[in-house]
């Protein structure tokens, strides 16, 4: 059995191709969505999901989310007396979606396709795998999300043969893609995108323009991170509101005062012209990558929560002439092209007439020096082997010479960009080659790269002086995890302690009453904290009857709260 998995950066979902169809699975709560949110509780235990997210607004220093925007990089974050890496957040993540799996389908699940942002670079790919490792799950593929969503939409009717163009908005990363569908075959033209560009961003707008509005600086983050996690929590409903009506009511707590102020669509869009923008580019990069004109597309398709926002839509619409289509839930429409690929993969009957095709994100390429004149050489200039929007599987390959009299060895280091000058591009490593001392420009070397469909590069260097060749699978990029650290970090999991699948309801249900009490003043607080006593009293029970009579009572009092104070 192999799932198809969305690790998001806001929630991430698991899906499975079932009878001729793409299979959503549900969670300990029923819910197909699990919030990308990670917690330790004070006994110790790793709560992920819902129960966490809550956790983020009333215990902060405890909690992580987002953590999506840092895989690749060196970033450690903080819960309680540990630091962690983002690809072990996400480890916990698709440990807690493989249970589900395993729980709903009544049997191990061992393989996974993991979708990963279009414009993801290799170093991004690599943690991402890591993270399926660590979960203890066999990541077969690798697939775009973009890609993705075509795969689900590729399913339909009415886009069997058509030209038409993803817009693909998550919570962290904004990726397009433009492809081409015909006689059951997806091909995708051309990819663009923007690693850090989000719903998170457009969350920071509501919070800039909150400041603002009110006048009122919040107090340091490090000394105050309850207030400015629960700002955040008011700004990301009011941006959801903001999708369904015309103003929303932003109301926090700040210092013991209550503050408040109400935003308008217009004044939204106004605030978040420039994050516009930024949506503009990428679709213009990929429809001139490409090389179809927008009067050429016929469909244009919305996926990730965040497109849910009318502006968002109408851009999208405005960019390509065209009203975009969201017949699939943009929140699920990745997962149920994960598992169309892990179907794929499969060879299930059904899907035995698709064939997908993917390109290359970002050019890939090496640092040469360049000859200007006699006595003028320019040097950290980057050549292209591979450039971007490359259909993959590919190998592709260069000759490079000797530079000095006598050089006894070829250096060849690997970058990935767009720039002309390697240092604005990101380095994934190096190989060296030993060649025969001659004359500068006599000795030469064929450098080869293979790019294969997970986004992974094999360099291959032949020195032809020598016949000796050099082959590596570009792995110590910055940032990466080696394998030794993997089993370094793989033996201190082992040790925490991973909150029971059959107590989620419960924590999760506990979590939000601690987030409404931190939100709530007054008597309301009061009547929140006799509630929650009552609550952990039926559960030190371990009465079924009083469990479920407290907890009615509790999920009661909250949804009453929370419709009041809209918080």
């Amino acid at each position: 059995m192999i799932v198809g998995i969305d690790l998001g950066t806001t929630n991430s979902l698991i899906a499975t191709w079932h009878e001729g169809a793409s299979c959503l699975i549900p969670n300990a709560l029923g819910e197909v969505l699990t919030p990308s949110a990670v917690s330790i509780d004070d006994n110790g235990e790793i709560l992920v999901g819902l129960a966490a997210r809550e956790r983020v607004v009333s215990h902060p220093e405890r909690s992580a989310a987002s953590f999506k925007r840092y895989m690749g990089t060196n970033r450690r974050l903080r819960l309680a007396d540990r630091e962690f890496r983002p690809e072990e957040l996400s480890s916990f993540v698709l440990r807690s979606l493989k249970a589900d799996a395993e729980a709903f389908l009544g049997e191990k699940v061992h393989e996974a396709v993991i979708t990963v942002p279009a414009y993801f670079n290799d170093t991004q790919r690599k943690a991402t795998g890591i993270a399926g490792e660590m979960a203890g799950l066999n990541v077969v593929r690798l697939l775009n999300e973009p890609t993705a969503a075509a795969l689900a939409y590729g399913l339909q009717t009415e886009l069997r043969e058509s030209k038409f163009l993803v817009f693909d908005l998550g919570g962290g990363t904004f990726d397009v893609s433009v492809l081409d569908l015909f006689e059951g075959v997806i091909e995708v033209r051309a990819v663009a995108g923007d690693n850090f560009l989000g719903g998170e961003d457009f969350v920071d707008v509501i919070i800039a323009w909150f400041q603002s509005a009110t006048r009122k600086s919040l107090p340091p983050r490090e000394t105050h991170p309850a207030t400015h996690a629960l700002l955040r929590r008011q700004a990301e409903l009011a941006m959801r509101r903001l999708s369904e009506a015309e103003d929303a009511l932003i109301e926090t707590v700040c210092e013991g005062r209550k503050i408040s102020a109400s935003l308008s669509r217009t004044a939204f869009a106004r605030e978040a012209a420039t994050l516009l923008e930024r949506l503009r580019r990428p679709v213009e990069r990929a429809l001139r990558d490409s090389q179809i004109r927008s009067d050429q597309l016929t469909h244009v398709v919305l996926a990730g929560g965040a497109t849910r926002m009318p502006m968002v839509r109408r851009l999208a619409g405005l960019l390509v002439g065209r009203p975009a289509l969201h017949q699939i839930n943009p929140d699920e429409v990745v997962a149920r092209g994960a598992a169309v690929q892990a179907g794929l993969v499969e060879r299930a009957e059904a899907l035995s007439e698709i064939v997908l095709t993917d390109v290359a994100p970002y050019s890939l390429g090496i640092d040469i020096v360049r000859q200007l004149s006699a006595k003028h050489w320019a040097s950290g200039q980057f050549l292209p082997i591979i450039e971007r929007n490359t259909i993959v599987p590919t190998s592709r390959s260069t000759r490079v010479h000797t530079l000095a009299d006598n050089q006894t060895e070829l250096c060849i280091r690997v970058y990935q960009g767009e720039s002309r000058l390697v240092a604005d591009n990101i380095q994934l490593g190096e190989i060296a080659i030993e060649v025969p001392p001659a004359p500068a420009g006599e000795q030469a070397a064929d450098v080869r790269f293979t790019y294969d469909v997970n986004g992974l590069l094999e360099v291959d260097v032949l020195a032809l002086g020598t016949g000796e060749l050099r082959r590596t699978v570009i792995e110590q990029n910055p940032g990466a995890m080696t394998p030794q650290e993997i089993e370094e970090r793989l033996a201190a999991l082992a040790t925490l302690k991973i909150a029971p699948r059959e107590r989620s309801e419960n924590r999760a249900l506990l979590a939000r009453a601690e987030r409404i009490h931190e939100e709530a003043l007054g008597n309301i607080r009061q009547a929140i904290a006799q509630a929650i006593l009552a609550f952990e009293d039926a559960l030190q029970s371990q009465e079924p009857g009083a469990i479920e009579e407290q907890r009615r009572e509790l999920t009661q009092l909250l949804d009453r709260i929370e419709h009041e104070l809209r918080i």
